[in-house]
């Protein structure tokens, strides 16, 4: 996906926009993978699982979040585990992109593209998986209960034109 990016993006990015040099075309920064786990307040179990979740989509140790205020109606208090997240860069990012794109993202259930309304105004994109199990890397065997992730892509791009663009050269899969 990196050469793909090197060879075909940047000079069809550079042409698109009029870039004068190089440096100058977006390209991704990195990608955090969240997955909040509330019921992990009764059932720690459910935690250990997201974290081994994470693990084998990512290839990397995830970080356990913990809640910065106390809830009273949730049975939340300050500093509980309630999620994990992990941040990818270098290789590692390529290598998880390259998969979500070509193998993950066709196997969401009643797929019809991604929604073009996801960027934050500064060429970043969010999405949000339903299901872990639509990636090849998790066992349904192992899972107790079924949860759903946000997927942050991170580009250096300073619109949300650039950022589309961006990302639809590198092949995500948009809504016409």
């Amino acid at each position: 996906m990196r050469v793909k990016y090197e060879k075909t993006v940047v000079p069809a990015l550079k042409k698109r926009f009029n870039y004068s040099n190089t440096m100058q075309v977006p390209r991704l920064e990195k990608i955090v993978i969240n997955m909040g786990v509330g019921n992990a307040v009764q059932d720690a179990k459910l935690l250990d699982e997201a974290v081994m979740c994470l693990r084998e989509i990512s290839g990397q140790k995830p970080v356990v979040t913990r809640a910065k205020q106390a809830i009273s109606n949730f049975k939340l208090r300050e500093n509980m585990p309630i999620g994990c997240k992990v941040t990818l860069r270098g290789e590692r990012m390529w290598e998880f992109f390259d998969r979500l794109v070509a193998i993950t993202i066709p196997r969401i259930r009643d797929f019809r593209g991604l929604p073009r309304k996801s960027f934050d105004g500064n060429g970043n994109y969010t999405m949000g998986v339903k299901e872990q199990i639509v990636f090849i890397e998790i066992n349904r065997d192992k899972i107790s209960k079924i949860t759903g992730m946000d997927i942050c892509i991170g580009t250096t791009a300073s619109t949300n034109d650039e950022g589309m663009a961006l990302l639809e050269e590198l092949g995500m899969p948009f809504r016409k």
